[in-house]
């Protein structure tokens, strides 16, 4: 399910920007990449593999973003900060003293935004072993996290310093 909610933010984003920015759309093809491409520039605004245009990440995390394949993109993440299982804890009623689910809050926000033309160096190919079934993935070396963070968007006070 936290890979569900992030799909959603990233799809979210996807829908947003072209609203604030007219020159890019949302890629129409089902599964395209990349997920924005120019406005106009493909039939219908659908392709099913192009060099030109932004992938879009959402990620929980603040690094160690990944990918389904190395490849030369522009790759943009938006990284966030919201509830996840772990913050339910279990407190006493004082009423009744039974134990009853509590939710620490942490609403949504995002904490960083950074955008870079990423090169297939700039990914490291994540192997799996020979029975494993997860996806194959590629995460953002080093010297693409370093892009990444060079060409930062946004980022959240606390992270500013």
């Amino acid at each position: 399910m936290p890979a569900n909610f992030s799909s959603m933010v990233g799809e979210f984003v996807i829908a947003s920007i072209p609203k604030y920015c007219p020159t890019l759309v949302k890629n129409r093809y089902h599964n395209g990449h990349p997920d924005l491409i120019p406005a106009g520039h493909y039939p219908g605004n659908r392709v099913q593999y192009a060099h030109e245009g932004i992938e879009v990440k959402a990620s929980r995390y603040l690094r160690g973003w990944q990918g389904h394949n190395p490849e030369n993109v522009w790759l943009m993440v938006f990284a966030f900060e919201s509830n996840r299982d772990r913050d339910i804890v279990v407190v006493e009623d004082e009423m009744d003293n039974l134990a009853q689910p509590s939710v620490q809050s942490i609403p949504f926000q995002f904490l960083l935004v950074v955008g870079a033309q990423l090169e297939q160096s700039d990914w490291r190919f994540s192997a799996r072993s020979a029975t494993s079934r997860r996806t194959i993935t590629a995460s953002v070396a080093d010297s693409g996290y370093r892009k990444m963070m060079q060409n930062w968007i946004y980022k959240a006070p606390a992270l500013r310093k």
